[in-house]
């Protein structure tokens, strides 16, 4: 979930049951859609979300609007969907909130973005709906990167590996290319370093062997072709070069915790 202030501001209530204030201008992620309030104040009564009637961005109509004409509250509301899920190391690290003014002076582009989005929402010209889009867009996957580099203290895991050039590079080639039969000699390779040391770094700097990461990777980028209808378990299984569907859906079910089938059902029913 996304949410940015543009006019007043106001409080969030967090997961956790703590109430947070939000000031004009703010952007706050809610990483794993956590529930969560907003409201003018803490003792305030709230509303569900669905009576808000909000529009969908995307559409021909971009409609803001607040429910009385005195409302001095600009909110722009969104979800978000990444192409992961929660089997991704990222998930478990995030907070339950992400806020944009915390993470600007590493990032001082962010202030103009959140300046360029609060116009688009006052002055809802032609075109507002895709540029209001595009800019929660970049926003997001912005204030997350800089999290990943700077706001993150562990110097372990997943975050190390990504900060680590070297171990990066093989996590981006495994994320960019999970299909391909990639062994300990070209992950190697990718690293420009030779197979023993590769080897050790990755599991001093990442926590786990290459081979389980990259099963992780396969499994949860399956997981996503079955339960969107893309592919079948058969083609799941040969696109990652298991010999039978039942060695795939073993694996399947040892990393995910169901079985393959459950997920194609699931995209049946949709």
């Amino acid at each position: 979930m996304f949410h940015f202030i543009g006019g007043k501001g106001c409080w969030l209530k967090r997961p956790t049951g703590e109430w947070m204030e939000l000031l004009s201008g703010d952007a706050v992620l809610i990483p794993r859609g956590d529930a969560h309030a907003l409201a003018s104040a803490p003792d305030a009564v709230s509303t569900p979300f669905p009576l808000w009637r909000c529009e969908p961005l995307g559409t021909a109509r971009y409609d803001p609007r607040a429910e009385q004409s005195e409302a001095r509250h600009l909110l722009l509301n969104g979800s978000m969907r990444f192409n992961l899920d929660r089997l991704h190391p990222l998930f478990a690290l995030m907070p339950d909130i992400l806020r944009a003014n915390e993470l600007m002076r590493h990032e001082p582009d962010t202030g103009y973005l959140l300046e360029a989005l609060a116009r688009e929402m006052a002055s809802n010209r032609v075109g507002g709906a895709g540029i209001v889009s595009r800019l929660a867009d970049v926003l997001a996957a912005q204030i997350i990167r800089s999290w990943v580099e700077y706001g993150h203290n562990s110097a372990e895991g997943w975050i190390a590996a990504v900060r680590d050039r070297q171990i990066g590079r093989v996590l981006v080639a495994m994320h960019q290319h999970p299909e391909r039969n990639w062994t300990i000699e070209s992950l190697a390779e990718v690293m420009g370093a030779s197979r023993a040391s590769f080897a050790a770094k990755f599991v001093a700097v990442a926590g786990s062997t290459p081979a389980d990461y990259l099963r992780r990777v396969r499994m949860s980028q399956a997981k996503l072709w079955l339960s969107r209808g893309k592919a079948t378990i058969a083609e799941a299984a040969f696109r990652f070069g298991y010999g039978s569907e039942a060695s795939f859906s073993r694996a399947f079910k040892k990393t995910i915790g169901a079985p393959p089938s459950h997920y194609v059902r699931k995209a049946d029913a949709t």
